[in-house]
């Protein structure tokens, strides 16, 4: 089918090259590692299934096969180099490590950090504190990936993860990692496995195309989404076709200026927590480099919603913004809504003399809903 909307149009008419994100470096490792450590043989290159089903193929940089601290069982490490593409990511170029080793019968996969991967120590983070970074969905690829592997070769499946990432403690200084609490090195990310290119005038520019593509169908509901899981999102809630579906980014402002010059009668915006906190509190540019979540703010908008002076200082000083919305949900105040109609009045105003109507979606990391913003604009009360 051609691609006539949605990212994958977008990511193609950006003219940028995609890339891979350290969850699928270290899944492809892991993949290769635990191969090795069942057959004796790395597979190189080794191939994977990321989320969506695509099925990319990884060179090996590094492998070993060695004895297992002393007592007789081997242990596999595979070594993938990053590859993000056109995207100027601070990991582009590192080398992602995975060594697999037996573990014990029942265990499942086990997860460690080796070096250059952090180690949560806050609350607020997708991950229990003392967990190693290795984010859900990445968890989630390897533990797929470990049992395809141990059901073709007559594997247990029973194994321990060490991922590691040369000199990643280094590049982990130029991330938010140390301000978040993940201490020792880097975050393992990615909720697709890919990474989507970022370029200002390449991402602005398709995102104006993917406007006048869903004009030129007819369409008279868009979504601007932040990513790929607010995106799965707002299909599962509007039931929208792929061609009304724009890949928004940080870029906020950018859907905005263009709809109200080149209108749709009905815009959702959808995205996670703290990013639509920005877009409340006023900033149209989303990008960690350029606005950050403001927990005064968040404070402000709790305390207007009925927390006590106990719930908005702790909300002033939570470690990230869905902490904050967190702490809230558990007291009953409806901070992810307030969220949600403060970013539908910063977008109504961006839109202010054009016939578009907004609503506004909040989502999670796992994307659990955690605030809605009801329809309003032209054409609505």
């Amino acid at each position: 089918m051609a691609e006539t909307g949605g990212r994958a149009a977008q990511l193609k008419s950006s003219g940028l090259r995609h890339g891979w994100t350290t969850g699928a470096c270290a899944t492809a490792a892991t993949a290769a590692a635990y191969t090795a450590l069942l057959t004796g043989d790395f597979p190189d290159p080794v191939t994977i299934t990321l989320p969506k089903g695509q099925q990319p193929a990884f060179s090996l940089a590094d492998e070993k096969l060695t004895e297992c601290q002393g007592n007789g069982r081997e242990q596999a490490m595979a070594g993938v180099v990053k590859d993000a593409g056109d995207d100027p990511d601070v990991t582009h170029g590192a080398l992602v490590r995975s060594t697999v080793r037996p573990a014990p019968p029942g265990s499942g996969v086990v997860f460690r950090a080796g070096p250059g991967v952090g180690t949560v120590t806050k609350a607020g983070l997708p991950l229990p504190v003392g967990e190693p970074a290795i984010n859900p969905v990445p968890r989630q690829m390897i533990r797929d990936t470990v049992a395809e592997i141990a059901a073709r070769y007559g594997g247990s499946g029973d194994v321990e993860v060490e991922i590691s990432v040369d000199n990643g403690e280094e590049i982990a200084r130029s991330t938010w990692n140390p301000r978040l609490g993940i201490l020792g090195g880097l975050s393992i990310l990615g909720t697709t496995g890919i990474v989507v290119p970022y370029s200002c005038s390449a991402w602005i520019d398709s995102i104006r195309r993917g406007v006048d593509v869903a004009r030129a169908a007819g369409r008279t509901h868009v979504a601007g989404c932040t990513g790929s899981t607010s995106e799965r999102v707002a299909v599962a809630v509007h039931g929208l076709p792929e061609d009304a579906l724009l890949d928004m980014g940080d870029f906020a402002g950018a859907v905005l200026k263009y709809l109200k010059r080149h209108p749709v009668p009905r815009l959702t915006v959808a995205g996670g927590f703290a990013k639509l906190s920005k877009l409340a509190a006023g900033h149209l540019d989303l990008h960690s480099a350029r606005s950050q979540v403001d927990k005064g703010y968040l404070a402000e908008l709790a305390q207007r919603g009925g927390a006590d002076p106990a719930l908005t200082a702790a909300v002033a000083a939570a470690n990230t913004g869905l902490e904050a919305v967190q702490l809230c949900s558990a007291a009953g105040v409806p901070l992810g809504d307030l969220v949600a109609e403060a970013a539908r009045a910063t977008a109504l105003g961006v839109l202010t003399g054009s016939p578009v109507a907004v609503d506004v979606i909040c989502i999670d990391r796992a994307g659990t809903i955690v605030g809605r913003a009801e329809p309003a604009g032209p054409g609505y009360p």
